[in-house]
């Protein structure tokens, strides 16, 4: 089997981690099997792919798509370390407002997979990184939607200070505020 897979504090979040062939010349890891993925309860198809280049201290987030455009995202960092977090944003859920993180690197051989219904963020804790992730709805601008990184009522707890963000990031609203439909 290719992968191992755990869930997180938050059982809807889980940690997936590839298993490395390595020797001398480096290594090969398959990075998705839909066969594994449903037999794991991680619904497919990804219609999507995504990739991001960010600098130390940049923090993205935290996104989602209102539904019915929702998005399920399966995060990997190829290059470079960041700090990942998914919010629980389904209103009802005993989970509601509560966060899990977990350091994704290059070399880790871990991803996460983040279901609908959680907003998303991360930063950058190496010089620079290089993320990739799949996701199982395409991007739908004007379902696009966001929580402001430092939400009091969250308490995400980021390790970095003074992080860099997009004006559209910076004016985000707290998940009180926001405009969620789940």
């Amino acid at each position: 089997m290719p992968f191992n897979f755990h869930q997180l504090e938050i059982p809807d979040v889980v940690l997936i981690e590839a298993v490395k062939f390595t020797d001398e010349r480096g290594f090969f890891m398959e990075s998705y099997k839909l066969s594994e993925f449903l037999s794991h309860n991680i619904p497919g198809p990804f219609v999507q792919d995504n990739l991001s280049y960010s600098v130390r201290n940049t923090l993205r987030g935290l996104h989602y798509q209102k539904s019915p455009y929702s998005q399920g995202k399966l995060v990997m960092v190829y290059v470079g370390e960041i700090f990942d977090v998914a919010v629980d944003i389904r209103r009802g859920s005993p989970t509601y407002g509560k966060w899990v993180g977990i350091h994704l690197s290059g070399n880790s051989g871990l991803m996460v997979y983040i279901p609908e219904g959680f907003a998303h963020g991360f930063c950058v804790l190496s010089e620079y990184a290089l993320v990739g992730y799949k996701v199982t709805k395409e991007y739908h601008p004007p379902s696009d939607r966001g929580i402001i990184w430092n939400d009091p009522d969250i308490a995400v707890e980021w390790p970095i200070e003074n992080p860099i963000l997009s004006p559209k990031d910076a004016n985000l609203p707290t998940l009180s505020k926001a405009d969620n439909n789940f």
